[in-house]
């Protein structure tokens, strides 16, 4: 299960790195929809890129981004295949613009769904632009087709009343990026934390687009205090999850940004950091995806207030 999830972490990274056109050309074919209950009416959809929410219900349906093009096909069969409701897909929710959350926009947009986002998702996604932790892991994104872009964006929260729920997209800055939200489903205790909670180990962190460790603790604290103890967590990437799983993330971030804080305060450079093996502690969080050494240029970026020196990620 490691194994699959950090391939389809590193398809992620490489589409979008290099937008929805690379996305395209990956191979698709195989990749299998997964849909699970996570209660009520609400389901969790696993494939490729980031986790989808979905309230199937007589109103139709709502999803919670939408993964990359060449799967919208099967997603749509996913959610057909359990048999609720034959009705469309009305509205996706973006949690914020990288290409393996948005990647669908423009198939869902064309078969009459109505795409909501935050206001800098919009941004984000027209104009295209560099991604990126300020250090080794640096993507380049190009502008979004039209049909990519939301049609209804908000600055602080909106609500969508479908299927006897409230679903609140509430929008948390300076995250994973500058147009972050969460998703919350209150009826159904179920919350979506989008990227700003993953379960691949250090986090990405999008300095280049606005998103910084300070946000991202802020946000998972804001948040979890909004929630109740038995909630049940669908993070971007990884597993469905409950609080306690979000409160351990949580405290690894604080820890690690106030250890290299501490180094800042010594006046260390990012070199000394990294070969002093400052985040030696927190081993086990390292990735494929996210190492200790981009975690600590991550951390040193959020912490100084600059985007760094790009190098090509490899």
């Amino acid at each position: 299960m490691r194994k699959l999830l950090v391939s389809l972490m590193l398809v992620s990274a490489t589409a979008l790195a290099a937008g929805t056109a690379t996305a395209q050309q990956q191979d698709f074919s195989k990749v299998q929809i997964k849909a699970t209950k996570v209660s009520g009416n609400i389901y969790m959809l696993e494939g490729a890129g980031g986790n989808i929410a979905a309230s199937i219900g007589e109103d139709g349906i709502v999803i919670v981004d939408d993964q990359f093009a060449p799967l919208a096909d099967k997603i749509q069969a996913s959610l057909k295949g359990l048999g609720i409701t034959d009705k469309p897909v009305r509205f996706v929710i973006n949690t914020h613009y990288h290409g393996d959350h948005t990647g669908g926009n423009a198939p869902f947009s064309t078969s009459g769904s109505t795409v909501i986002a935050q206001d800098n998702v919009r941004k984000r996604l027209e104009a295209g632009g560099t991604a990126g932790n300020g250090g080794s892991i640096h993507m380049e994104n190009k502008p979004a087709e039209k049909a990519t872009l939301p049609i209804i964006t908000f600055e602080h929260d909106v609500t969508v009343h479908l299927n006897g729920e409230d679903i609140r997209a509430l929008h948390f800055p300076a995250g994973h990026t500058d147009g972050d939200s969460i998703i919350f489903f209150p009826k159904n205790n179920v919350v979506h934390m989008g990227d700003d909670f993953v379960r691949y180990g250090f986090p990405f962190i999008d300095v280049s687009s606005g998103g910084s460790v300070q946000g991202m603790i802020s946000a998972m604290e804001k948040a979890t205090a909004q929630l109740p103890a038995d909630v049940k967590v669908i993070p971007g990437h990884g597993a469905l999850s409950n609080l306690e799983d979000v409160r351990e993330f949580t405290k690894m971030l604080r820890e690690t940004s106030a250890v290299v804080q501490k180094a800042l305060d010594q006046h260390k450079t990012l070199d000394q950091m990294k070969q002093e093996k400052i985040l030696d502690p927190w081993k086990k969080w390292s990735g494929d995806f996210v190492n200790t050494d981009a975690f600590i240029e991550t951390l040193y970026n959020s912490l100084t207030g600059t985007k760094g020196e790009f190098m090509k990620h490899n």
